[in-house]
């Protein structure tokens, strides 16, 4: 993609909110997926799989970021996630927090708080006592090893901020003590003394002892799936914004560790370590975008680190603005698309293309940089 003229920071969040509000208009049924790079054309899941809380949470940044009518639409697909709350897997924590919870967070939407509430509490009905956190669940996305005895460091971002919030709400504390006790434990089992994170875990059902650590989407299961470092980052930033003196030096650790290993262009590889497996690496935006919107949370957590985080956070946002996000102009496709993301290049699925939890983070993260929605707490 060409990287001239520049686009600002505003311009690009205005392109991905205007991409937004004309999905969320279109007649289709289902929520958005993933989509075509080249054409924009989305792929489709009739319930919202585990991603479609990341397109409602588009509509909520968008309404708080100064277009007011994107709250109505957002409000719709909120309920359409709604009966998702009786679905087994962690990923409720991602369908409820940003399909949700945001609304209430953001803009105090009353209906969203109480379907937020919902999703909450049935997440938290799932703690796996022996454990001591929130398993994958049998409904879980994954397309194998899934169920009441596996986890995955995907399961913390999302999941915790959610029991979070609804104990703050509601005054249940034993949320609380979920959420701690589920971030600690995927801690304990997935994060390597190194900092550098697996991505899943099998437990012994009956005493919570780890039986082993693997991948289901990396290159193997001593190498660091990019996503995974992605989404342990983010999880342990939110949970240190509520247990600073339990998770912030973790939170820091696993943020050092991407700062350290960022390769050349600033945006990673879809695994660490595909470079040494394959010729021509395959990059993912999405662990980028995932990766910078947790730096510059993690601002505030490392006031000693805020620095050099907001510096590489604002590396990797400019570095998908000016060469992975369409742009106005382009006769081909509707601006604001975030290309050169990789779904799942194990299997083949949409290994380049738009992801729409990649596009929420990147908007997220320019929303955090001009000021316009203060998402520090999110």
């Amino acid at each position: 993609m060409p990287a001239h003229p520049t686009l600002t920071f505003s311009a690009a969040a205005e392109a991905i909110l205007a991409r937004a509000a004309a999905t969320a208009a279109e007649p289709e049924p289902g929520f958005p997926h993933y989509a075509d790079m080249h054409t924009g054309q989305w792929t489709r899941s009739p319930n919202g799989d585990w991603t479609g809380g990341f397109f409602v949470g588009q509509l909520w940044l968008g309404a708080a970021a100064g277009h007011p009518q994107l709250a109505a639409r957002a409000a719709e697909w909120a309920e359409r996630i709604r009966p998702r709350a009786a679905s087994q897997t962690i990923f409720r924590g991602f369908l409820f927090w940003y399909g949700a919870a945001l609304g209430h967070e953001l803009l105090g939407d009353k209906q969203a708080g109480k379907i937020a509430l919902e999703g909450a509490a049935a997440l938290g009905r799932s703690f796996h006592p022996a454990a001591k956190l929130l398993p994958l669940g049998p409904g879980a996305e994954e397309a194998h090893s899934v169920g009441e005895n596996e986890t995955n460091i995907d399961g913390v971002p999302g999941g915790a901020p959610l029991l979070y919030w609804a104990a703050r709400v509601t005054g249940d504390t034993s949320l609380r003590d979920k959420a701690r006790s589920h971030v600690a434990r995927h801690v304990e089992y997935l994060v390597r003394p190194d900092g550098s994170v697996v991505q899943s875990a099998t437990f012994d059902a009956g005493t919570g002892d780890l039986v082993r650590t693997y991948t289901h989407k990396g290159v193997t299961d001593e190498s660091t799936w990019a996503r995974a470092q992605a989404w342990a980052m983010l999880g342990l930033a939110q949970a240190s914004q509520h247990d600073p003196d339990l998770f912030a030096a973790d939170a820091t650790r696993v943020c050092d560790w991407w700062c350290q290993h960022l390769p050349e262009g600033d945006v990673s590889h879809w695994d660490f370590d595909a470079p040494a497996h394959e010729k021509t690496p395959l990059l993912d935006t999405s662990a980028a975008a995932i990766a910078a919107a947790s730096l510059l949370k993690m601002r505030d957590v490392s006031p000693d680190r805020a620095q050099e985080y907001d510096g590489v956070a604002r590396r990797m946002v400019t570095a998908l603005v000016e060469r992975h996000l369409s742009r106005p102009g382009d006769v081909t496709r509707p601006a604001g698309i975030l290309g050169d993301a990789c779904y799942n290049r194990r299997i083949g699925l949409a290994t380049s293309s738009e992801l729409v939890w990649g596009t929420y983070f990147l908007l997220e993260s320019l929303l955090t940089l001009t000021g316009a929605v203060d998402t520090s707490r999110l």
